[in-house]
């Protein structure tokens, strides 16, 4: 189980003792404010854990339900957009509009590790607003990909997400040449 220095204070009682047990091999220090009780854990546990509030989203989210077998080099996590920067080199960050950061948020459960991430549907919109910024060929795949998928998504979800996130009119367009 990963901590923060918080929840180790909280736990042990104080510093001293937390030392105690990071000397004695009880816990570990996993990076600067994140401890575990075992030796080994996912890194994206670890990140997970540092950045509670952000949302995993477009690649990193794609591969994790497995739209695409591109590893991503990055984390992609959305946070919004009054949130100071996320300065690890791990993550790349996505600024989002306040009212709609929260919008499609779910927990999936990868590799035993409990991660809050885009649904497919709002994932699908954000493919679409963001198309430029992917290699055509991902961009392909992920298409053809949620095409075979279109039955098992709440299409009203994505139409209202469409509507509430910018570029509606092309996002709708999209889904009705591309996608539908």
């Amino acid at each position: 189980m990963l901590l923060s220095y918080q929840e180790c204070i909280e736990k042990y009682g104080t510093d001293y003792k937390i030392r105690k047990s990071i000397d004695s091999g009880e816990l570990f220090i996993k990076e600067k404010g994140i401890y575990s009780d075992k030796k080994y854990v996912p890194e994206l546990e670890i990140i997970s854990k540092k950045y509670p509030n952000a949302i995993i989203t477009l690649n990193s989210a794609f591969y994790y339900y497995g739209l695409t077998d591109t590893i991503p080099d990055y984390y992609h996590m959305a946070t919004p957009k009054n949130t100071r920067k996320i300065s690890d080199t791990r993550v790349k960050q996505f600024y989002e509009n306040s009212d709609a950061f929260d919008k499609g948020k779910t927990l999936l459960q990868y590799d035993g590790v409990n991660i809050s991430i885009y649904n497919r549907e709002r994932l699908l919109v954000e493919l679409i607003r963001n198309k430029r910024k992917f290699p055509f060929d991902l961009y392909k795949e992920l298409i053809v990909n949620y095409r075979k998928l279109v039955g098992e998504l709440d299409m009203g979800l994505v139409a209202e997400y469409a509507y509430e996130l910018p570029k509606t009119n092309m996002v709708m367009e999209v889904l009705r040449r591309e996608v539908l």
